[in-house]
């Protein structure tokens, strides 16, 4: 088989990414489901299985930049043990193995015998390798693309916890649980929900990312809710009481006379809560004229103001 980075085509200093991008890409151009009639396409298959199963294991892409495994995964010897045509090996140089009983630096095997001499030479070769994810004992095809899904929550769920509906590639529609106090951005992983691998390995993850769904009163800001709360304006000269909604309900609040128009009160704790600290509602107050009042309207022409 051609050098494992040929058959990919991507260069030695190429990203794991990388080499499975370009595995993905020849896979499907070469799969024999699309390629019927053309006896050589299961063989460039097969070579591009081989490529990746080398590439795609970083245990076994060290071990061959190395030179310590061929592009077929097999171990190979080292180059100083590799017959150079003359008698003396490389160079000229001999090479005492002590395959006489005792003599020379792997003394002490039997007579005849090379195998204890090179047992210890090649144990490191033998050493299992661990197989990255897909099919068990080998690396074998990617799993399928992860898939990217987000999911509008409601406010009231982000400050009480709840579940949300999700909709997933293959059309099913599954219910997911939403902590309480989850942050705009939050991902949830979903295992084995994602995309399907063409290959016939495993299917990618889902992952959901966690938005704030726009609610008809609060802004959120952090932490924190705003809302803006209508005063009419004789409560705002005189001072009274106004309807103040919250997440959990509405509340009364006080208005001290003569509050002028966008002050803001706070409202602490009734916003959302999250591991660092429970957020307040920030109420900003604006002046509501209600109906025409000619009474009003004639105080201020008087006053001339």
């Amino acid at each position: 088989m051609p050098d494992p980075y040929t058959t990919l085509g991507v260069k030695r200093d190429a990203s794991a990414d990388e080499i499975k991008r370009a595995f993905r890409k020849a896979a499907k151009a070469w799969h024999p489901d699309t390629n019927q009639g053309k006896p050589y396409a299961s063989a460039k298959f097969a070579e591009l299985n081989s490529a990746y199963e080398i590439l795609g294991d970083e245990t076994k892409r060290r071990a061959f930049d190395r030179g310590e495994i061929d592009q077929d995964g097999k171990p190979r010897a080292p180059s100083g043990f590799e017959h150079s045509g003359g008698p003396g090996g490389p160079g000229g140089m001999k090479f005492d193995f002590g395959f006489g009983g005792g003599g020379g630096p792997f003394g002490g095997g039997k007579a005849g015998d090379p195998r204890d001499a090179f047992a210890d030479l090649f144990r490191k070769f033998e050493q299992p390798q661990q197989p990255p994810r897909g099919h068990p004992g080998r690396a074998g095809p990617p799993n399928g693309e992860d898939a990217e899904i987000t999911v509008d929550v409601p406010l009231e769920t982000i400050a009480s916890g709840g579940s949300a509906r999700v909709s997933l590639p293959d059309g099913r529609t599954v219910e997911i649980t939403i902590p309480k106090g989850s942050a705009v951005g939050t991902v949830m992983r979903l295992k084995g929900q994602g995309h399907p691998s063409p290959f016939g390995a495993g299917n990618g993850d889902a992952l959901v990312t966690i938005r704030y769904a726009r609610h008809a009163q609060f802004t959120p800001d952090g932490a924190d809710l705003r809302v803006n709360v209508p005063v009419p304006i004789r409560d705002a000269v005189l001072g009274g009481d106004v309807r103040v909604p919250t997440l959990s309900g509405e509340v009364e609040v006080t208005i001290p006379a003569w509050t002028s128009g966008g002050k803001t009160l706070r409202l602490k704790g009734k916003g959302l809560p999250t591991k660092e600290r429970m957020g307040d509602l920030f109420v900003t107050l604006n002046l509501d004229l209600g109906a025409h009042d000619p009474e009003i309207e004639g105080f201020f022409r008087r006053k001339g103001v």
